[in-house]
Formats: C-alpha cells, structure tokens, sequence
C-alpha cells in the first residue's frame, strides 16, 4: 500500500502529497471510466510500472457544464467516489479531483500544460483520449497539446477512441443506454458492472408483510436508470458484491401517496442477508427486468413480484 494518499483534493495541494518520483499524468473528466477511458488510464500506469515513476489523473467536479452551461449541464453517470474508485482499480496511484471554476475555465489552453508543470513540478508525461479538449473555451485540441509538450519537454500520448459495434464507446452513448434501460450495453460500453452505493433506511416494511422483505437505499442520481426492476448484487461497501437479489427504482406508484416523491431503490435479496438499517451498501445493476407501472391492487402487485424474483433468478442461472 502507498505512503501518499490515493485521492488528492486539488491541483495545487497534489505535488507535496506525491513521492519524489516522474508523475505519468492521466487527465480528463473519465465520468463512467469506461472502455475508452482506460486505455488513456492504463497508458499512464504502463508507463510508470516501466519507469518506476507515479501513476496519476487529474479530474474535474463538478462537470464544467454545470458552471458554463448550467441550463443544459451534463447529468453525470456516477458521483465522484465511485468514479475515483473505478480510477484507483485501473491501477493509478493517485485521483487528483480539481474543482472547476471559473478562474480555472479561464486558463488559456496555451497556459495549460505551463500550469499543470507549476503544479507538479515532476510532470514527465500527459494521457489524453484523442478527442480531448481543454482550455478556455475548449479551444486546445491534441495538435496544440503536442506542440506544448514538445516546447515544455513533456511527452504526450493521445489514446485512440475504443469502438464497440462499430460505434465509438462515450459517455454520451452510456447515458443514452442507461435512460432507456438497456443495462447490457451500459454494462458491455463500461467493461465492468454499473454500480450504486446508498445508505439502508427505515421503510415502512411493506415487502415484509408482502413476503418479500426490502433494504430500501434512497438514492437520486444525475443521470438516473430507467425506472423499473433490475437483477442486481448486493454488498458492503468495500467489498465485492455477492448477494443476488431482484430490485425496483422507482417512485413506487402502486403504494407512495406522495405526488412527486424522489425515486428509491427498493432491493429483495434471494437469502437473508447481514444487512441492516445504516448500512452502506453497493449494488451492481445486472440486468434490466421490466418497467416499473402502477398495480390495481397489493395482491397483483405481490404476485408481479413473484414473477419478478423468478425472471432474476433465471437470469443468473445464465
């Protein structure tokens, strides 16, 4: 385990936190790290792994959209800790999360590459995807940024897109996918299994009296999944998730009496699980079930349910 910490809180504060070796620099915003992301990821950890330098990202919260264009701001698919979590197991060394301001929206892209080697004075190389933009306005492309490493002495490595069907893998398409329900392909773009982490609550225990029980996670997302019942696995935090189970994301309009209530994540696992109010869990989204609907009574609800349970459970029966 490293003696530094694996997640920096701000450009500025990054160089006296990382060791005195070359830093191989990932940078991007990585919302999702998915397939395409990695490989600029995992170019910036070969090369530390072959130099014995560090390997490290630099990313941005919030999304730039949401202080330039905060009427058309990108809703996120994940929040920063899941996002710094899926980073550190591409094996970087350290997540860097700048704040986005305006005093940093206002960086000419110029003046980019001269800030980030005031920063970290030990700035070897940068790992960018091949579409990256950067600097005020967007203005800088990878042309420009080649040109600055070059005068700074710093190597620069764009990655290729990665395709999947042909179609170039972005966190556009996954959010597309993922509003429409088709976790198979937001799974396949990903290269891993979407994931939430939410904190257990009280409920009012209908499943229980319906037969099957429920950890009920709040849980609002920016970019939320479609509305309905998922084969899921269930974990701690920290830990891998193991427990199968069906679960329903939704507002629950067979039974909520509030007229806009926020979307929870009602989860029924197959076996009783050592899960209670307060914990932290993780659930990994498997598949897409069905669309959640409004039920004329509790009965046809409990028997939806049966059914539901039963689809997931033949899902991982494979």
């Amino acid at each position: 385990m490293s003696s530094f910490p694996s997640h920096i809180q701000g450009l500025d504060s990054a160089a006296p936190q990382l060791p005195d070796q070359a830093v191989h620099l990932a940078v991007g915003m990585f919302d999702g790290v998915h397939l395409g992301h990695r490989a600029v990821l995992e170019a910036a950890v070969v090369s530390a792994r072959r130099t014995g330098g560090v390997a490290a990202a630099l990313t941005f919260d919030p999304h730039p959209s949401r202080l330039l264009h905060p009427d058309r701001a990108v809703q996120l698919i994940q929040p920063v800790d899941i996002k710094v979590d899926r980073m550190l197991r591409a094996g970087l060394d350290a997540v860097i999360t700048q704040t986005f301001t305006r005093e940093f929206a206002a960086v000419e892209a110029e003046h980019f590459l001269a800030e980030l080697k005031s920063a970290l004075p030990r700035l070897q190389s940068v790992y960018v995807g091949e579409n990256w933009r950067f600097g005020r306005g967007r203005k800088g492309d990878i042309a420009l940024l080649n040109e600055l490493g070059r005068d700074s002495g710093l190597r620069v490595f764009s990655a290729p897109r990665v395709n999947l069907d042909g179609i170039p893998i972005s966190s556009t398409r996954i959010r597309a996918a993922l509003v429409e329900g088709d976790l198979e392909l937001v799974n396949a773009l990903l290269g891993y299994t979407y994931r939430s982490r939410s904190t257990v609550i009280a409920g009012r225990r209908l499943g229980r009296t319906l037969g099957f029980p429920t950890l009920n996670l709040p849980w609002v997302p920016e970019c939320r999944p479609k509305y309905g019942v998922y084969a899921v696995k269930v974990g701690g935090a920290g830990q891998d998730a193991t427990w199968e189970g069906v679960a329903n994301y939704g507002v629950r309009p067979t039974v909520e009496t509030e007229i806009a209530p926020d979307p929870q994540l009602e989860v029924h696992l197959f076996e009783d699980p050592p899960f209670a109010t307060g914990a932290d869990l993780v659930v990994d989204w498997c598949s897409f079930l069905r669309s959640e609907k409004r039920f004329r009574t509790i009965e046809e609800l409990r028997d939806q349910i049966t059914m539901d349970r039963g689809a997931a459970r033949r899902w991982f029966e494979g």
